[in-house]
């Protein structure tokens, strides 16, 4: 009897399986028939601005280091970091002992040319002493003047004093200057632009330019310079830009953030959520709806604007897009458009 039951519980359990069974490969075929449900939007060509962010650190017009061209004692220095300087003034005296010697050595060697020239004019000496001794009197004045200029140290520019590597008394032996003057009033920067913008870069045309200590104030700037040749490994060419810095609020050693505009060009804006990214690689990709399918494009992107992307191809004009769905779909697949 209990055979017989357990018997009839198998034969249960076996075509209530092959039942379910049923069901499930039903279901499994039914959803292997299901298309992708995609949302889709149109897109087109527009003008759109062609504009580049470049970043770069602020520069002085003219940086000077003031030292003389050889070892001497520093006698007194005349300024202090931070101070502002003219043209021509007076920064640092260093030891004159030298100097003054050459000056004694320069005052007889004109009373001796002198004698030398009267007696020539005379007959009493040759052409030879003569040229001898006029050779002699220029070598000390040559000498005499640049020891001069090694002695006192003046400005070329008219700058702010921006280092001081030495006090009074010190020797200076080379190596780091003993002061360094910066000229701020203008200031630049220098940028490395894409050769694609080679022919667009215009000398003269306004910048504007961003400082991070000054948060989203724009200074405009002007470029005031283009290297005339391609750097062959960057394939990049440097571009200056001035601020005329009038206020002096932008000091070298600045960050900065310099925005070129190089006119518009007619190109497809799509959706920022058409965007995919292929996994293990930097390339972008659009999928494109035409007659019930979607294709796999590979796009260049150009600036983004907001929640758009410039395309710089890969999708052409009055095109449709994939904004959503983008997970389940490959190359060539057909798809349902949500309504």
């Amino acid at each position: 009897m209990k055979k017989g039951i357990q018997l009839v519980a198998l034969l249960l359990a076996a075509f209530m399986g092959s039942c379910t069974g049923g069901k499930d490969k039903a279901a499994v075929a039914a959803q292997a028939d299901e298309k992708p449900i995609v949302k889709l939007a149109d897109v087109k060509v527009r003008p759109v601005d062609q504009i580049q962010d470049y970043t770069a650190t602020v520069e002085a017009e003219v940086k000077n280091n003031i030292a003389p061209s050889s070892p001497v004692r520093i006698d007194q220095i005349f300024v202090e970091v931070g101070d502002r300087v003219s043209k021509g003034q007076k920064l640092v005296q260093m030891d004159a002992a030298n100097l003054k010697q050459t000056k004694l050595q320069l005052d007889n060697q004109e009373i001796e040319f002198k004698r030398i020239d009267e007696l020539y004019k005379v007959g009493g000496a040759s052409k030879s002493e003569w040229d001898a001794s006029k050779m002699q009197l220029d070598v000390k004045k040559t000498a005499y003047k640049n020891l001069l200029e090694n002695t006192a140290l003046l400005s070329p520019i008219n700058g702010v004093v921006t280092a001081r590597n030495y006090d009074n008394g010190d020797m200076y032996s080379g190596g780091n200057p003993v002061l360094v003057v910066e000229q701020i009033t203008p200031v630049k920067l220098l940028i490395n632009v894409s050769e694609t913008y080679f022919t667009k870069v215009k000398k003269g045309a306004p910048v504007d330019v961003k400082l991070d200590v000054y948060g989203d104030e724009i200074f405009t700037g002007n470029i005031s310079l283009i290297y005339p040749t391609i750097d062959a490994a960057t394939r990049t060419f440097q571009v200056e830009i001035k601020l005329d810095n009038r206020d002096q609020r932008v000091r070298p050693g600045m960050f900065a953030r310099a925005t070129l505009n190089f006119g518009t060009a007619d190109n497809v804006v799509v959706p920022d959520l058409a965007i995919v990214k292929q996994a293990g690689s930097g390339d972008r990709y659009v999928f494109v709806y035409k007659d019930g399918k979607v294709s796999y494009n590979k796009v260049e992107l150009g600036r983004r604007m907001g929640t758009e992307y410039e395309l710089k191809s890969g999708v052409p004009d009055n095109s449709q897009v994939v904004v959503a769905g983008q997970s389940r779909l490959v190359n060539g697949m057909e798809v349902a458009v949500e309504k």
